[in-house]
């Protein structure tokens, strides 16, 4: 397991961690931005104590475990590809909060996914974050689901933010909302 002093760890302020994508891509989560532990081992949501995976396992949206708190290898980025997935952020650069973006960054990576949901054309992007969608799309009341509008052809979902600060959703709950955009997306059966 991966180890960092703070100190190290704030080294990677501002560090971008390059989408997950692959040929056939069914679902996109989308994340606020890296946090200073995922630009470090250059992984998605590999925070320790992050319940992205341990949701998606839950879900049946994989079938292995995948830990990548010491970053993710090749066979777990294949996987995930394989299984349609892909992995996103809002705003590519890596801070210790959400909260020290500003609201113009977000609606500026807007404009920069909906390049890539134009050219990787997934069935389903999922924004991980009811409060950063809100403001990224400018959707003040916007609530977690099923949004009524599609973004660039395809179905928009706002499901919760895995992260641990996110204290009232659980494993199971966050299960049961990506599960339903899996289910959209074709990833797992209806």
């Amino acid at each position: 397991m991966a180890r960092f002093s703070r100190a190290e760890l704030e080294a990677f302020y501002g560090v971008t961690v390059p989408n997950l994508a692959g040929p056939n891509m069914r679902l996109l989560f989308v994340g606020i931005n890296p946090g200073l532990w995922t630009a470090a081992v250059q992984a998605h949501f590999a925070r320790r104590g992050n319940r992205f995976y341990p949701a998606l396992h839950r879900a049946g949206i994989i079938e292995r475990v995948i830990d990548p708190a010491s970053g993710m290898t090749d066979d777990d980025r294949a996987y995930l590809i394989a299984r349609g997935i892909g992995i996103s952020n809002l705003v590519p650069r890596a801070t210790a909060r959400a909260d020290e973006l500003t609201a113009a960054e977000l609606r500026a990576g807007v404009v920069h996914l909906r390049e890539l949901v134009v050219r990787e054309r997934p069935r389903v992007v999922a924004v991980a974050g009811v409060t950063a969608y809100r403001l990224a799309f400018d959707r003040p009341k916007a609530r977690p689901g099923r949004q009524p509008e599609d973004f660039a052809a395809a179905e928009l979902w706002v499901v919760p933010n895995p992260s641990g600060l996110n204290a009232h959703e659980s494993v199971a709950s966050l299960a049961q909302a990506y599960a339903r955009a899996a289910r959209a997306a074709g990833v797992i059966d209806a």
